[in-house]
């Protein structure tokens, strides 16, 4: 290589400080929003927040997250009370913008301080108790709108000497004495990172590796049958995705009574938020939010990219998102050993005896089921007439897509693939997917031929799903039954101020018979909250049963029993084909147990 010199003419040494200052004016170090919560009676449910931001030049702006968690439009603003400015003794003006948005006039650095109530159990939401405090970070924290970049500091204050805290920001759990400032790269770094505060229990997993740690606020689990069920899951997928993407990971979990009857889990890039009525119900949701950390979270659509914590974001690709994930929660309890081949066999026939019982399923595809997922909030829109659900419809094509690559390829290629390949060509690039289209592109790489059919068929398109067809080139049969199957004989939905109110009594009914009359007001379901979704309690029940309701009638309390109605169905079956050929036998294996790692070094014969 050849060098060469460059000469400057001489720089008189006060030019050359001027520089060097408009250097330091023009690129500054990277400011830090510091918060402070305060956890001060936590029976008032309130977290009092505290944000010190740096260099405000005239105007800021704070905005508080629409939706975070859920595909929801929650608008947390509502839950915020007082926001006040300051710096030092001056007082600074706080203008409303608009729902979500304050503006604050004011310069250099500017305290502000709020008080927002969360007292809401469950994954999808925060809380303040006296037992414990369980945050989302999006749902809690206002930000500023053009400064989501800066670096992010957050303390607590006024803790519980008892408590601890335990957030995937964290090495470890840390006691309230000696708590120390949480730092975050940015605002959605910390948004994406749950924090419990309390007297949980907390071990680190053994015969893992990266890291895995576990915090339990609640009672009715074993740690010994929870670590051996959550390291055979990890283990698992891990193993299937050739290497973990983190370096150490968080499982947040409420119990049995601290679940306080909500349920479900919320994945996040490096932890997952999980509640369940007992340790016996921790597989499902565990293998399911694990797989997210591939999926979702690093395998990401760019229709959810850059996030907009003020507006819907609007995607096609959940049926993969969250549909195929749902798929490899079951492969997952399937392939290491937690279920039999019977239990996912049963588990497959749920899921399409869960489509084909909806109406809906016959003009909702799975690409309108996730743009419309910003509609669940409206409990009619659950109706089996309304829709059907990306998570079960995406689960179901997840299947049928696997048998299909296998079966062209001989079992040399699968839906395991397609993963992997998504995950080497997008995650591990820093790369978005081009919702299904990416999806189908690369189902195409791995198994050697065209795809476009059965996605414009059957994933943008509602046809009907080829069970039959497919599923016999794995071996397997469908089978169909005649049933009668318990029904309410009313319809009911939850009003503006969240009561379940009765629109509709089927004529003739037991419910009609009992004097159930439109428009009254239903408390409880046999003594027990009323569940959001009619299928789904009706599922355990059959025609005959009783059914207690309690209702407020122009406020007065009634009380109505009756039995429930039945009505003909057909039910799906899944069992072994014992005439099935030799290929569909070793597609039905490849499915049941999985295969090794393979590259996908060149695309398969067509066939």
């Amino acid at each position: 290589m050849n060098s060469f010199h460059l000469r400057f003419p001489p720089v008189p040494v006060f030019l050359f400080l001027q520089i060097l200052l408009a250097l330091f004016i023009v690129l500054p170090c990277r400011a830090t929003v510091a918060y402070a919560i305060s956890l001060d009676k936590p029976s008032q449910h309130l977290f009092h927040v505290t944000m010190a931001i740096p260099d405000v030049q005239g105007e800021l702006q704070l905005q508080m997250p629409a939706w975070n968690a859920l595909y929801e439009i929650r608008d947390f603003s509502s839950r915020v009370q007082r926001v006040e400015a300051f710096s030092g003794s001056q007082a600074f003006l706080v203008e409303k913008v608009d729902k979500l948005t304050w503006r604050i006039h004011g310069d250099g650095a500017v305290t502000v301080r709020y008080a927002i109530y969360w007292d809401s159990a469950g994954p999808f939401a925060s809380q303040l108790s006296d037992e414990h405090a369980f945050i989302n970070p999006a749902m809690v924290l206002m930000y500023v709108p053009d400064r989501r970049s800066e670096d992010i500091s957050l303390v607590f204050r006024d803790v519980p000497r008892t408590w601890r805290i335990e957030s995937p920001l964290l090495a470890s759990a840390t006691e309230a004495a000696s708590m120390k400032p949480v730092a975050a790269a940015n605002y959605d770094a910390l948004a994406d990172a749950p924090m419990e505060l309390g007297t949980f229990v907390e071990f680190t997993m053994s015969r893992i590796y990266p890291q895995i740690r576990v915090a339990i606020h609640g009672d009715a689990w074993k740690q010994a049958d929870l670590e051996n069920t959550l390291r055979k899951l990890c283990n698992y997928e891990i193993e299937l995705m050739g290497g973990s993407p983190y370096e150490r990971y968080l499982f947040i979990y409420h119990i049995g009574k601290a679940a306080m009857g909500a349920g479900g889990g919320m994945e996040h890039a490096n932890s997952t938020a999980i509640s369940i009525s007992s340790g016996a119900q921790i597989a499902g949701v565990s293998a399911h939010e694990f797989f997210h950390l591939w999926n979702v979270k690093r395998i990401r659509p760019a229709s959810l990219e850059p996030i907009d914590y003020t507006h819907e974001q609007f995607t096609r690709a959940l049926w993969f998102a969250e549909g195929v994930t749902s798929t490899y929660g079951r492969y997952a309890q399937l392939r290491s050993g937690l279920w039999s081949k019977q239990d996912f066999y049963n588990d497959l026939a749920q899921q399409i005896n869960e489509l084909e019982s909806r109406p809906a399923n016959r003009w909702q595809s799975a690409e309108q089921s996730s743009l419309d997922t910003w509609l669940d909030k409206y409990d009619y829109y659950n109706g089996p007439e309304f829709s059907v659900s990306y998570y079960t419809k995406g689960q179901v094509l997840g299947v049928l897509l696997d048998i299909l690559i296998r079966d062209r390829t001989d079992d040399s290629r699968s839906l395991d693939d397609v993963l992997r390949l998504m995950n080497e060509e997008f995650a591990q690039k820093g790369k978005t997917y081009r919702d299904s289209l990416d999806v189908r592109l690369t189902v195409e790489k791995v198994a050697g031929g065209s795809f476009e059919d059965f996605f414009r068929q059957y994933v943008g398109n509602a046809e009907p799903l080829p069970y039959e067809s497919v599923l016999a080139k794995a071996g397997l049969l469908l089978q169909k039954q005649e049933i009668v199957r318990a029904e309410l004989g009313f319809s009911f939905e939850r009003d503006a101020n969240g009561h379940w109110i009765v629109r509709s009594v089927d004529s003739g009914s037991t419910a009609e018979r009992a004097g159930l009359l439109l428009c009254d007001e239903v408390s409880q379901f046999n003594g027990e909250n009323v569940p959001r979704r009619a299928e789904t309690w009706l599922r355990n029940r059959k025609p005959g049963d009783e059914l207690y309701l309690r209702i407020l009638r122009n406020e007065q309390p009634v009380e109505i029993k009756f039995a429930l109605g039945g009505k003909s169905a057909t039910m799906f079956a899944i069992a072994e084909d014992p005439q099935a050929s030799a290929k569909a036998r070793a597609v039905r294996e490849g499915l049941l147990h999985g295969k090794p790692i393979a590259a996908v070094a060149a695309p398969a014969a067509t066939r």
